[in-house]
């Protein structure tokens, strides 16, 4: 079959993408990206040191292939990136791109090396923006449950984080004053100023003691043993929202399948093949009923990800929709109808479709659009028609 431009486009994409294990083409390139991102960071590294004098030459022609990789895949990202923004237009899909997390760390990936050629080389922002590079592992490990569930806890509790390191630099300004005000006749070289004092707050408070500023009056002795047990306590606090939110996640996840064995949720197992109206679509803009839930994703076969709005489903994923019942002799059923031309529904509205009265439409998928069924919807060849039964 012969392939047009945007066929090739949506191809590059699936290349460019995290692949899945079937892909063979996408996952060699996750393994080549990988490596070069690695050799591109090892040449930043190993030129810190005095050795990397005589192989400069060899450093640069390094840096000069992995950087013009970088721009060339940062160019066909920025080409392909209608298909990973599917509801924005070209132009809005690729701005959503260039301004995104992602996209921002792929700039950054190749922008050192070229910005010298049109500013001064010498400058040290230049050098310092090469350590962006290291960030391009993340898109690695964000396809993975276990990064997921680390960036999820974050999100959900950032909140309580961001108070308790407000109350930790509170203690930080206000013992560094105190001591300030009690040290500072004893010895006007070491506490200087609030900013000398602060140093000491921080080194006490996070308890990394480099010992190179420290009190010699009693009280400002006795006011640093109280200071350092505050310091214990108020550094636990971020700690355990943390590991609180670790829990509740595996607790949730737990939770799932042990629902699973009582009468109040069934479930069903879909498989998103390559061409689904799901496919490359993230969860958040799947229209589902308020009964329905993506309880699980099994990825090539046995790697689970715990589903977020974020996730981009993939060809090959199963995924494993939930539905709540309420009375335990009710059970209900979902199932998929994909409507060909020979169908009896095409060219009919869902107001017209002779189906029970115990089944209900509950979604249309019309060329990677979700939409809300109501009477007057017109079901077309091709759509992908989501049906919740309640058995009898």
């Amino acid at each position: 079959m012969t392939m047009n431009g945007s066929n090739i486009r949506k191809r590059i994409f699936e290349i460019l993408q995290i692949g899945n294990r079937e892909d063979l083409p996408s996952s060699l390139f996750d393994y080549f990206i990988v490596f070069v991102i690695i050799l591109n960071i090892f040449t930043v590294f190993y030129s810190t040191f005095d050795s990397s004098i005589k192989y400069n030459s060899i450093l640069y022609v390094v840096e000069a292939v992995t950087s013009v990789i970088f721009l060339i895949e940062y160019i066909l990202r920025l080409v392909t990136a209608d298909y990973l923004y599917p509801k924005d237009s070209k132009v809005r899909a690729r701005f959503h791109f260039i301004f995104s997390f992602y996209g921002m760390i792929d700039l950054l990936a190749f922008l050192p090396f070229f910005l010298p050629f049109a500013f001064n080389s010498g400058l040290v922002a230049f050098r310092m923006l090469r350590v962006m590079r290291i960030f391009r592992l993340f898109k690695i490990n964000a396809q993975y449950d276990a990064f997921n569930v680390v960036l999820d806890v974050l999100k959900e509790k950032w909140q309580q984080i961001f108070s308790s390191v407000v109350l930790i630099l509170i203690m930080m300004m206000a013992s560094s004053l105190c001591m300030y005000s009690v040290e500072h006749e004893a010895q006007p070289d070491v506490f200087q100023n609030g900013f000398s004092a602060m140093w000491w707050s921080v080194s006490t408070l996070l308890t990394v003691g480099y010992g190179d500023i420290y009190p010699i009056t009693v009280l400002g002795k006795a006011l640093a043993i109280v200071i350092a047990f505050l310091g214990v306590g108020l550094v636990a606090i971020p700690t355990g929202i943390i590991s609180a939110g670790f829990v509740e996640q595996y607790t949730r996840a737990k939770s799932l399948s042990e629902l699973a064995e009582d009468s109040d949720l069934h479930f069903i197992m879909l498989s998103i093949e390559k061409g689904h109206p799901w496919a490359n679509c993230q969860i958040r803009d799947i229209a589902l009923p308020p009964e329905l839930v993506v309880v699980v994703i099994i990825r090539h076969g046995d790697e689970i990800i715990i589903p977020k709005g974020h996730i981009v489903l993939q060809a090959g994923d199963r995924i494993v929709l939930g539905a709540l019942e309420f009375d335990d002799d009710i059970g209900i059923r979902v199932r998929e109808v994909t409507v060909d031309a020979d169908h009896p529904w095409v060219d009919k509205h869902i107001r017209d479709l002779e189906i029970p009265h115990n089944t209900v439409i509950v979604s249309v998928c019309r060329n990677s659009n979700n939409m809300i069924p109501k009477g007057n919807t017109y079901i077309k060849a091709g759509d992908m028609v989501t049906l919740c039964e309640k058995k009898i």
